[in-house]
């Protein structure tokens, strides 16, 4: 399962997140952010989406 976070949490690794769905589905036009160690994750677009971690995947 992917790695999805509530918005306003804090203390994630830093990187670059996109915003998903509610249940991690893919949007049309998603934002992507890069937050650095200790930042705290940005509020989504819409209620009840979340955001994911991109880069590292397992394969």
């Amino acid at each position: 399962m992917a790695d999805i976070h509530k918005p306003g949490e804090d203390n994630r690794p830093a990187g670059t997140y996109e915003e998903v769905g509610p249940r991690g589905g893919r949007l049309h036009d998603p934002r992507i952010v890069h937050i650095d160690r200790g930042d705290r994750l940005p509020p989504t677009s819409e209620s009840g989406n979340r955001w994911e971690r991109q880069g590292r995947r397992k394969k």
